[in-house]
């Protein structure tokens, strides 16, 4: 069997009868539906149970996006000369044991908030690896030409867990505990790995002499400051992924301590994020063939950004509805922009480099997360939270302004290799 389960699929439902693919999909899904109900129930943990201040929430948001700093670059050269499959794997398993040790100690009584940090942290270290691995795994299932359509079945399947999770995560942590409730992330670690190991397809890389490990990573380095198409995009991802970062250690203590909603509307809440992340993965390759590749890319934003200044507005009773239509044009803007943005990076970079080029856009893009988490965990705690909010969501509103610089400006599509673009 070769790499690719066949070339462009047309049979009746495109990817959805590419087994391969739909079996990274499913898998995917299930990891996204735990990692969504995590993501409420760990914040839970620290606010509800462990009592922690909101300097410490904004430690906690930060703490999985550390290792990006600390090994977000040589992890690409690592998943270029690695079976992917094979990182995922291990990867999948090492998580499922760390967030199983949070429940173990909640029941021994021995958990405390410097325990939830490092688990968050390792986690953390793991997802430094798959997130590498998977994002040039997928080029290696599908033909080139199916990439905007897979990127956006993944997008809007993990949107949906982004509806389903919260409310699940404010449900679970209602009726069995937030600890309890991260059993649903170890189950959900064991159904992806089962799907991994059921993809048959051979993975092929080109193959190339071991070079040493910083000589690989000045590659990648080279080719992301050095083109001008990657460069400019990879800047807008790190603006936006640091005032996001501060919006989401923000979100749930302005909710529980300033509107005052209970974990379950919180839940509820947070799920308007994911349905706006349905729609806009499931717009994006629409948007691109109508629109154009750029010129989707920033109509979007422009389009989407300003329902952000709703949120800060949200207050108890007919008002939570401004939180669900920010928080869902937002994400809208968001997923619609990820789609573009993964597809034409995939289609664009080297395929011997793709890990690379990939690890160091990572690298940037998340090493911002750490900063805007801890720079809104320190707005929380001197400013307000309502202030803070304020001041979050104008940054998301301001970041739109990146798209408008050169290269982009003008164009009508994103170039599918190093050559000059339509305009």
């Amino acid at each position: 069997m070769t790499s690719r389960e066949s070339a462009r699929p047309t049979r009746l439902g495109g990817l959805w009868a590419h087994r391969n693919f739909r079996s990274l999909l499913i898998g995917e899904t299930a990891s996204r539906l735990g990692m969504n109900i995590t993501a409420v129930l760990l914040p839970l943990l620290a606010v509800d149970t462990l009592h922690a201040s909101p300097w410490m929430i904004g430690l906690l948001t930060a703490a999985p996006w550390v290792p990006w700093l600390v090994i977000g670059l040589p992890a690409g050269a690592w998943v270029d000369r690695l079976p992917r499959r094979s990182i995922m794997l291990c990867c999948n398993l090492i998580s499922a044991v760390l967030l199983l040790s949070v429940p173990v100690a909640w029941w021994l009584d021995a958990l405390n908030i410097w325990h939830v940090l490092a688990v968050a942290f390792l986690t953390g270290t793991t997802a430094v690896f798959f997130s590498t691995a998977y994002s040039a795994y997928l080029p290696s299932l599908v033909d080139k030409a199916d990439l905007m359509e897979g990127n956006a079945k993944l997008q809007a399947a993990e949107q949906t867990t982004r509806v389903a999770g919260p409310g699940a995560g404010g449900l679970i942590a209602q009726f069995v505990g937030s600890a309890t409730g991260l059993l649903f992330e170890v189950l959900s670690f064991l159904v992806s790995t089962v799907c991994l190991l059921s993809i048959r397809a051979v993975e092929s890389r080109p193959a190339r002499q071991p070079r040493p490990i910083l000589r690989e990573i000045a590659d990648g380095l080279r080719f992301v400051t050095g083109d001008r198409y990657v460069r400019a995009i990879t800047v807008f991802g790190a603006a936006l992924n640091m005032a996001l970062a501060g919006y989401q250690a923000t979100q749930i203590v302005f909710l529980v301590r300033t509107v005052g909603a209970s974990p379950s509307l919180v839940g509820i809440l947070m799920a308007f994020g994911g349905v706006g992340g349905i729609l806009g993965g499931l717009a994006a390759a629409r948007l691109s063939r109508r629109l154009g590749t750029a010129r989707a890319l920033l109509y979007v934003q422009l389009v989407a950004a300003p329902f952000v200044l709703l949120i800060p507005l949200t207050h108890q009773g007919s008002r939570l509805a401004l939180f669900a239509i920010g928080s869902t044009m937002m994400m809208a803007g968001v997923v619609a922009c990820n789609v573009i943005i993964v597809s034409f990076r995939q289609s664009y970079c080297p395929t011997d480099l793709i890990g690379r080029v990939t690890a160091t856009t990572m690298f940037v893009n998340f090493s911002t997360i750490p900063a805007g988490a801890l720079l809104g965990g320190a707005m929380n705690t001197f400013l307000g939270l309502r202030p803070t909010m304020w001041v979050v969501c104008l940054g998301l509103c301001a970041t739109s302004s990146i798209l408008l610089s050169q290269p982009l400006r003008g164009l009508r599509d994103l170039p599918i290799s190093q050559q000059v673009p339509a305009a």
